[in-house]
């Protein structure tokens, strides 16, 4: 999300595949499985496929830079000397997010799933990318009611892509799972669409999609699948923010058996969007700053309320039913 208006980029020689996702003309050195829908885009990002050598140079400078490298968490980050970041997920992929956010080189690891490279390359390190251009993604997935978006923020396994499960069984369509960016035009904000798929586990897809629920895990590590989606249930266009629903943390929720919706003082609603970014690894001062005017902006502009509910499955029904009646007054 950007302060200014959104820019569509001029077009450019066709020398990749070329996709727009997140408002952004992706052009990558590999095919990717959705279609190649002829958006307006803000940004350009290239995806490149990169040599070994090239990573291990970043390796190793990143090694020098920093002696604690070793007994890290399995995914990670180092800003390199020309402003580049190098992250890794080891075991998956390395990439090389360049220091004007303008290119992605990636290099997948032997065994490296096509769908555990397209969480992580357009996730993670996409994330990294939009920052380094001046947007803020938000960690959200976003459903499509009546023309508009309505997203669910939360931090990770409070039931963001349940919920919007639960909304595309009754006939909804998705916007963007996970990440969620967005732009100011005019005032109103535009939450662009991401990829036509859902990160759901297994007995959720089964329960709320059924033969749709086919996918693939997203890696070794989580029985979480990648469930594509077809083009009935997603939507490729952005739409306007029209409300944003904070979910409750687990413990929280369970206190309480019925559904309550309330509508967060702005103060409150700032320091949680502010929480709820996607990418928590960069914390330089202009960031910062600029990440703070833009959640304040958001927070004035879009109701963000909090949504706690009985965490289990048989109330997940309810559930949209009552953010649909929260969404009619």
């Amino acid at each position: 999300m950007k302060a200014a208006t959104a820019q569509s980029v001029p077009p450019v020689p066709h020398t990749q595949h070329e996709y727009c996702l997140y408002g952004v003309r992706l052009l990558s050195d590999w095919v990717l499985p959705y279609a190649t829908p002829l958006l307006p885009c803000f940004s350009e990002i290239a995806l490149v496929n990169a040599s070994h050598p090239r990573h291990a140079a970043a390796f190793a400078e990143a090694a020098r830079r920093d002696s604690e490298l070793t007994g890290i968490g399995w995914f990670w980050h180092r800003q390199l000397a020309t402003g580049a970041v190098y992250l890794r997920a080891n075991q998956l992929f390395e990439f090389i997010v360049s220091a004007d956010g303008r290119q992605i080189a990636a290099r997948p690891c032997p065994g490296a799933s096509s769908e555990s490279l397209d969480a992580f390359m357009l996730g993670q390190a996409l994330s990294f990318a939009l920052v380094k251009q001046g947007f803020e993604p938000l960690h959200a997935t976003v459903v499509i009611v009546d023309g508009h978006g309505v997203a669910f923020i939360g931090d990770s396994g409070r039931g963001k892509s349940t919920i919007a499960a639960a909304f595309l069984h009754g006939g909804h369509c998705l916007l963007t799972d996970d990440q969620l960016v967005l732009t100011n035009n005019g005032g109103v904000f535009a939450a662009h669409p991401g990829p036509p798929r859902i990160k759901l586990f297994p007995e959720i897809a089964k329960r709320f999609l059924g033969a749709k629920a086919t996918g693939t895990p997203m890696t070794n590590f989580s029985p979480k699948l990648v469930v594509p989606l077809d083009r009935h249930t997603v939507s490729s266009v952005a739409v306007p923010l029209k409300r944003i629903y904070v979910l409750a943390a687990w413990r929280q929720a369970q206190t309480g058996r019925r559904i309550t919706i309330r509508r967060l003082p702005l103060r409150r609603a700032c320091v949680t969007l502010l929480a709820n970014t996607f990418n928590t690894k960069i914390v330089d001062a202009p960031r910062l700053a600029r990440q703070f005017a833009l959640t304040t902006s958001v927070a004035a502009a879009v109701p963000v309320k909090s949504l706690s509910y009985p965490r289990h499955l048989g109330m997940l029904p309810s559930v949209r039913d009552a953010v649909l009646a929260d969404l009619a007054h």
